[in-house]
C-alpha cells in the first residue's frame, strides 16, 4: 500500500486553517479518496465533528492549566511538550485508519508550532516521503506589500525549520476584491512587481530593509505558485490538490470523471 500523502496546514492565527482543512477534506472525499483529519491543537474549542484523530483525547489545554496552575501561554508550551510524548499514540491512531491522505490542522499559535522542538519531533514522527507543508497567507495581512513580505519570510522559516516541501496558499481569497486578488497573485508570480510595490509602499527609512528582506526571500524562492482558495465558496481546492500532488510526484492520478470542479 502506498504511503498516504500528509499535508500540514499552518499559518498565523485566524488564517482559516481549520475551515480550509474541513473544506479540503470534503473535496478529497468527493474525489473518491479516504481522508484522515488530525487536530494537533490542544486548545481549540471547536467541535470534534469531522476530526478523526484529535490530540485532545490525550492532552487538553484547560486540563493543563488547571493541573499545573499555568496561564494560557505557559500551558500551551507545556501542552506541546506533552503532545510530543504522545506522538507515537497519535501516529498509531493515524495509521490504523489507513487514509489515502492525512490532513493535519496545526495549532493556531504558529510560534509554538514553528519554533518548539516538540513540534519538530511530532512532524518528524508523522511525516513520510509524501509530506508537505501548506502555509496559509491570510489576506488581511498579505494584501499589503510589507505584510506579504512578512508572511513570505515566515513561510520560508517554516520550510527551513521542518525541511519539508512548501505549498503557499492564499486563504479566504473571497475576502479580496478582484483587483486586490490579482495584485496579490501578481506579487507571487512576478517578483519584480513585489519589489516595486515594496519600495513604493515603505517609508523611505525602511526601503533598504524591505528591499534586503525581499532579496533574501527571492533567493530562497518560496513565492512562486501562491494558490488562491476559499473554504467559504469552495474554490481553489482542486488547484491546492494538484499543487500537493506535484510535490508527491503524481499530479495526474485523479481521473477527470472522479475529480470535482471547484472553480
Amino acid at each position: 500500500m502506498e504511503e498516504p500523502g500528509t499535508i500540514y496546514f499552518t499559518g498565523t492565527a485566524g488564517a482559516g486553517k481549520t475551515s480550509l482543512v474541513r473544506a479540503f477534506a470534503e473535496w478529497v472525499r468527493t474525489a473518491g479518496y479516504d481522508v484522515t483529519v488530525v487536530n494537533l491543537d490542544p486548545g481549540t474549542e471547536g467541535e470534534s465533528d469531522g476530526i478523526d484523530v484529535d490530540v485532545r483525547e490525550w492532552v487538553r489545554l484547560a486540563d493543563v492549566e488547571d493541573e499545573y496552575g499555568l496561564g494560557p501561554n505557559g500551558a500551551q508550551v507545556a501542552a506541546a511538550d506533552m503532545i510530543a510524548l504522545k506522538v507515537f499514540d497519535v501516529k498509531q491512531a493515524v495509521q490504523e485508519l489507513k487514509g489515502d491522505y492525512v490532513l493535519v490542522d496545526t495549532p493556531g499559535q504558529i510560534e509554538l508550532f514553528a519554533f518548539r522542538e516538540a513540534s519538530k519531533a511530532i512532524v518528524d514522527a508523522l511525516s513520510g516521503d509524501r509530506s508537505v507543508l501548506a502555509f496559509l497567507f491570510d489576506p488581511s495581512l498579505g494584501r499589503t506589500p510589507s505584510g506579504f513580505v512578512s508572511l513570505a519570510m515566515l513561510s520560508a522559516t517554516l520550510e527551513f525549520r521542518f525541511r519539508l516541501p512548501m505549498v503557499n496558499v492564499l486563504s479566504k481569497s473571497d475576502a479580496l476584491a478582484a483587483e486586490q486578488l490579482q495584485e496579490v497573485l501578481g506579487w507571487s508570480d512576478e517578483p519584480g512587481r513585489l519589489y516595486d510595490a515594496v519600495t513604493q509602499d515603505a517609508p523611505s527609512p525602511d526601503v533598504q530593509l524591505s528591499t534586503e528582506l525581499f532579496r533574501a526571500i527571492e533567493t530562497m524562492g518560496p513565492l512562486l505558485g501562491l494558490v488562491p482558495t476559499s473554504a467559504k465558496e469552495g474554490t481553489g481546492l482542486e488547484a491546492l490538490y494538484q499543487a500537493c500532488q506535484r510535490v508527491f510526484g503524481g499530479a495526474e492520478d485523479l481521473e477527470p470523471s472522479h475529480a470535482p470542479t471547484s472553480e
